[in-house]
């Protein structure tokens, strides 16, 4: 075989490792659910170049389904409950929510959850935040939109694959009930 062969091949190797990579992802926005998620920025930390926001992601839950787990004593300060848990999410009627659960591969880290608890004079908590935040890469020219003016939500549409990190699809902002993605 010659090197101009063993090029090819490798090259053509390649070229179908990334256009099945595209293609379980792609396949994955058309089967699993997409759900829109309440995102909050915060700095990013990762070594990677280009332009991205780096997003925490805010999902509903039921009180119920967390109390009596460890670290919920009612009173105690939010130090002394600060810690952390895994959770399953679920779509139900086209909303996403967390469960806890004690592992599995679906199971997303919950930073800070058991100070989400209500205390004595706070009205209890709907949502919790995943710990891993999201990288949503936009292009060069278009402004930072993680920048929002007072009264403004940041929204980020995901998929919810079997196993493994969200993915985010687009961004949108709330803003007086009114609901509009961006264009980027």
């Amino acid at each position: 075989m010659t090197g101009l062969r063993k090029g090819l091949l490798l090259g053509a190797i390649q070229l179908l490792l990334v256009l099945s990579l595209g293609g379980k992802l792609l396949l994955d926005r058309a089967t699993r659910p997409r759900v829109w998620l309440r995102a909050a920025p915060v700095d990013p930390d990762l070594p990677i170049r280009g332009r991205y926001v780096s997003l925490r992601v805010e999902v509903p839950i039921r009180e119920a389904e967390w109390k009596g787990l460890p670290g919920r004593r009612e009173g105690v300060d939010w130090e002394d409950r600060y810690g952390w848990t895994q959770v399953d999410l679920r779509v139900e009627g086209g909303r996403v929510r967390a469960i806890p659960t004690t592992s599995g591969p679906s199971a997303h880290r919950v930073a800070g959850w058991a100070g989400n608890a209500p205390g004595p004079t706070q009205a209890p908590r709907t949502s919790v935040t995943l710990e891993e935040p999201l990288a949503f890469f936009i292009p060069e020219h278009v402004p930072d939109p993680s920048r929002r003016a007072p009264g403004e939500a940041l929204w980020v549409e995901v998929t919810l694959p079997k196993k493994g990190p969200l993915r985010p699809i687009r961004l949108a902002v709330a803003k007086n009930g009114a609901f509009t993605p961006l264009d980027l």
